[in-house]
């Protein structure tokens, strides 16, 4: 599914929930003119070629997220900036931003980001939050690495030692959790930690 499309679905689903949240306790005539409007503000914003819709976030406190949707021909670019208890606006962006959204953003597991997006090596990037780090190689997707795999891997030198960049999020496997590398595999079961390079 295509940015524009998650997006899309997104707003629909707000849509839907919105008119169920306008239309509660309302006359059939309110609660149509309610609809109506929330269809036109939504309408607005997926027509409009650079659109910001913002929402609450909460990350240890309470955050304002704003979501930026910028459209070119071609081109789209997304991002969130989120306050951080400092006072600090730290942005999200690219493949990192929509893995960010896709496990709960602020207020899922990984929490606030707690720095700016990094260079990794070999062109690569990563962005620290309080909950686990999402990686991303330069030809490859969006990964978490959180708990004791991001231990064994962190000190098995992280992406520039010999397991490199995740090819994978943790896995549910009996007894634990298991992650993949472009160098290995990281095993966490039975509250053992097993690092097997390729």
């Amino acid at each position: 599914m295509n940015h524009f499309a998650r997006r899309t679905a997104t707003f629909t689903a707000a849509l839907g929930v919105g008119a169920l949240l306008l239309t509660a306790g309302c006359s059939e005539d309110e609660a149509k003119e309610n609809v109506d409007k929330a269809k036109g503000a939504v309408t607005s914003v997926l027509s409009t070629p650079s659109a910001t819709a913002s929402g609450e976030a909460t990350a240890s406190g309470s955050a304002t997220a704003t979501e930026t949707a910028t459209t070119s021909p071609g081109a789209e670019v997304e991002e969130t900036k989120i306050p951080t208890q400092g006072g600090q606006e730290v942005t999200i962006s690219g493949d990192i931003y929509e893995k960010y959204v896709e496990a709960g953003g602020a207020a899922g597991a990984l929490g606030a980001p707690l720095e700016a997006q990094e260079n990794g090596p070999g062109d690569g990037k990563y962005q620290d939050f309080a909950g686990g780090t999402i990686y991303s190689a330069k030809d490859g997707d969006a990964h978490i690495v959180w708990g004791e795999i991001r231990k064994a891997w962190e000190a098995n030198g992280g992406a520039n030692g010999k397991l490199g960049y995740p090819t994978s999020d943790e896995m549910d496997i009996p007894g634990g959790k298991e992650s993949t590398f472009t160098g290995g595999t990281i095993t966490w079961k039975d509250g053992q930690t097993t690092v097997t390079p390729k």
